[in-house]
């Protein structure tokens, strides 16, 4: 553990000599015909870093979030095309057919006010659809992926103690 001076005085940097050794071929010659070290020399810190792009990317490219992402898409895609389709064929029908929108259904109520109560009505399914959807299929995946994501970005950050607003130790950043 070594203690940086100027600047980045309250960071600490820990160096870990073993990180890199190997589990055998100690002692033996590196392929130069000089033994090889015992004791690996330690990584930079530029090593060891990894930048939050690398991780957003690594995450993206997971298996777990392309998962997460077909599950989406195979909602979100047919769900979008037959409600534009069902809006499309009132719009149209209202200007191409104005007889039929214009049929009494009862009393007062025609055609065209029941299909547009029928637009409100499918937007409220979906939308009822989309949450039980995302509920049940998606967001507990999704916030795995959440956590792990931040975890990883915290820990290439090397941000020594707790996050601000919680006691080391305490637990409470994953509830």
């Amino acid at each position: 553990m070594d203690k940086h001076e100027g600047r980045e005085a309250a960071a600490m940097r820990f160096d870990d000599p073993w990180y890199d050794a190997l589990a055998s071929g100690w002692g033996e010659l590196d392929g130069t015909g000089t033994p090889a070290h015992l004791v690996p020399p330690a990584r930079d810190a530029a090593d060891r870093k990894i930048s939050a792009a690398d991780i957003y990317l690594e995450v993206q490219r997971s298996p777990a979030f392309q998962e997460v992402r077909s599950r989406y898409r195979r909602f979100v895609v047919p769900a979008t095309l037959g409600f534009l389709t069902w809006y499309v064929a009132y719009v149209v029908a209202a200007t191409a057919a104005p007889g039929l929108m214009s049929r009494p259904v009862a009393g007062a109520v025609n055609v065209a006010m029941v299909a547009g109560l029928g637009q409100f009505l499918s937007t409220f399914l979906l939308t009822w659809a989309y949450a039980r959807h995302a509920r049940l299929r998606r967001d507990r995946a999704a916030l795995e992926l959440r956590w792990d994501t931040q975890e990883l970005t915290r820990l290439s950050a090397s941000v020594p103690g707790p996050p601000s607003g919680l006691a080391a130790g305490s637990g409470e950043a994953h509830r």
